[in-house]
């Protein structure tokens, strides 16, 4: 019951609300009409749906968790349960520490937390690898997205890194053993239930969201009188903003362009960042639900052509399809 709370309570927060446009009469302009619309202030996060996705195990309808109305079996239904229980218990604990160490030191928190938030996705990636070497996968967006995840927290770290939070040696011990003992879970919990990797991630990234946005609320007024770091500068506002606008899989490519005036704005893009990346971990936790924005082609594209990729849900499942190989592929 804790997960069902805990991801309802973030759901009105900053997950996607759905909206309606009239029809337009080509593919193109459809996609365009539905991009997404991020309005920056420090009250709310209203980012908008542009591309279909199926529904989260964690999405909720009318305070109901869909795990309470998805058709599956109640074995199932029991298994996610126990799987977001215990991710919520994981999470509150690393919470309650951060609390205790880093309650009056925000950019040294933040170091540690972006030390941490690009873990997940080294571990997703170095699990796909390994399956594409046996044969097992073939879906290249899920590696295209997760690395563009890992980039856009890389430089969510080179910030906080640009700003001194890593200036003491025993933030920095702490935050790569931490990421140590984080990645080689993940990777066992990825390889054994991805569905459980992914809520994981997405409980680590509200909680980041919760932070920077209750830390702009509070010290907003003097942020904008801070000069922005030329790490973001660059990350935001460069020539190249593919991998940006990659990482965020319910948008439009080039429907978010960030403006860097002073130290508040970067603060309230990282803190939309995470925001995205919580939508992307709630979208992979239904199988085979992710694509690449930039794979939506601007006249239309055929969705069931990812059906016929080589894919597999976690290790026992590729193994079992290994064995036991589907006939219509392998003629």
């Amino acid at each position: 019951m804790a997960a069902i709370l805990s991801s309802s309570l973030f759901a009105s927060s900053c997950l996607p609300k759905p909206f309606s446009h009239p029809r337009t009469h080509t593919a193109s302009s459809l996609l365009k009409a539905r991009a997404s619309l991020l309005q920056d202030n420090e009250e709310k996060v209203i980012v908008q749906d542009s591309f279909p996705s199926k529904s989260s195990p964690l999405h909720t309808t009318n305070g109901k968790s869909s795990v309470d109305s998805i058709s599956t079996s109640a074995f199932e239904k029991g298994i996610i349960k126990v799987e977001q229980s215990v991710n919520i218990f994981l999470t509150d604990s690393v919470i309650k520490i951060l609390d205790t160490l880093y309650h009056d030191r925000n950019y040294a928190r933040f170091y540690v937390l972006e030390t941490i938030a690009r873990v997940p996705y080294f571990a997703f990636m170095s699990v796909l690898h390994m399956y594409e070497s046996f044969g097992w996968w073939r879906r290249a967006d899920y590696l295209k997205v997760h690395f563009a995840e890992s980039w856009n927290e890389m430089h969510h770290l080179l910030i906080m890194e640009e700003l001194g939070g890593n200036a003491w040696w025993f933030d920095r011990f702490l935050a790569q053993h931490i990421a140590i003992f984080y990645y080689i879970m993940t990777v066992l919990m990825y390889a054994i239930s991805p569905r459980m990797a992914y809520h994981f991630s997405e409980c680590v990234e509200s909680h980041a969201f919760e932070t920077y946005d209750k830390f702009i609320k509070v010290q907003g007024e003097e942020l904008k009188k801070m000069p922005p770091p030329e790490v973001a500068v660059k990350y935001y506002t460069g020539d190249d903003l593919y991998l940006f606008d990659e990482f965020q899989t319910s948008r439009v490519p080039n429907s978010r362009r960030p403006k860097i005036d002073n130290l508040y704005d970067v603060f309230l893009n990282i803190r939309d960042d995470e925001a995205e990346h919580c939508k992307t971990m709630k979208a992979c936790q239904i199988h085979g639900n992710l694509r690449s924005p930039h794979s939506y082609a601007e006249d239309g594209d055929d969705v069931s052509a990812c059906a016929l990729e080589v894919d597999c849900e976690g290790i026992v499942d590729c193994i079992k399809k290994s064995v036991n190989p589907d006939p219509a592929r392998v003629k």
